[in-house]
């Protein structure tokens, strides 16, 4: 299946090129502005699945975030994060966000909430095949420095383990028994004793078809609406 992902996400890669349109002030109450942030050398449109799904079901206010692949480390790209998402949140006239985040993008996300304040603007932060604990697919003399910083140990993911007492943000992480990036697969699970999290074992999904699977969508729509407690497991063979 991810085979099949990476072929179309491939025809669909360019369009994620181009400059995010603009968005009108929201103001409907029904769901605060989701933005998508992509993993590593991707781009927006590895969200065009669940994009088009959540416009489906009512989030009216819907954008991604690119980040350029030169950027060489993690806490500057938070930092530009940060600004993009002040930016969405004058332009949509609401005082939150929700993060959506794929892989490396789940790292950024989380350094922003929990070390540059992002906690008082992300409501919930959900990540999909995110190396919380630094996964041991990534090279230990790789070229780039970004990836670097997901190797277990890093300085960053280091700081990522400190104390974050009082964090606002309600986290929301899926990881996938047969996740092929992530050595071993449990290093997407988020466990921190200062946040509120809830982790989500997906059966039969790869790294690539984390954001686009059916299934894996249905739930991130139900995380996001905050319709109640979320299933500890889901099976989406």
């Amino acid at each position: 299946m991810d085979l099949a992902v990476l072929a179309g996400h491939l025809v669909l890669y360019p369009t994620g090129m181009l400059p995010e349109r603009g968005h009108a002030r929201d103001t409907g109450r029904a769901h605060p502005p989701v933005l998508l942030l992509h993993g590593f050398v991707d781009n927006r449109s590895a969200f065009a699945v669940l994009r088009h799904s959540l416009h489906h079901h009512g989030w009216t206010q819907v954008q991604a975030f690119n980040y350029s692949p030169l950027i060489g480390d993690i806490r500057a790209a938070a930092e530009l994060l940060g600004r993009h998402v002040e930016q969405v949140c004058a332009q949509s006239g609401r005082r939150r966000v929700d993060i959506v985040a794929h892989s490396l993008g789940g790292l950024i996300a989380r350094y922003y909430v929990q070390r540059l304040g992002g906690d008082l603007r992300v409501r919930t932060l959900v990540t999909l095949g995110t190396p919380h604990a630094g996964t041991r697919a990534v090279p230990v003399l790789a070229p780039h420095p970004i990836i670097r910083q997901m190797r277990p140990g890093s300085e960053v993911l280091v700081e990522l383990a400190q104390p974050a007492p009082g964090c606002r943000t309600r986290f929301v992480a899926f990881w996938s028994d047969l996740d092929q990036v992530m050595i071993p697969v449990e290093t997407a699970r988020l466990v921190h004793p200062d946040l509120p999290v809830e982790n989500i074992k997906v059966s039969g999904v790869g790294h690539l078809a984390l954001p686009v699977h059916g299934t894996v969508v249905a739930e991130i729509r139900r995380a996001l609406a905050g319709a109640g407690p979320l299933r500890p497991a889901i099976e989406a063979a």
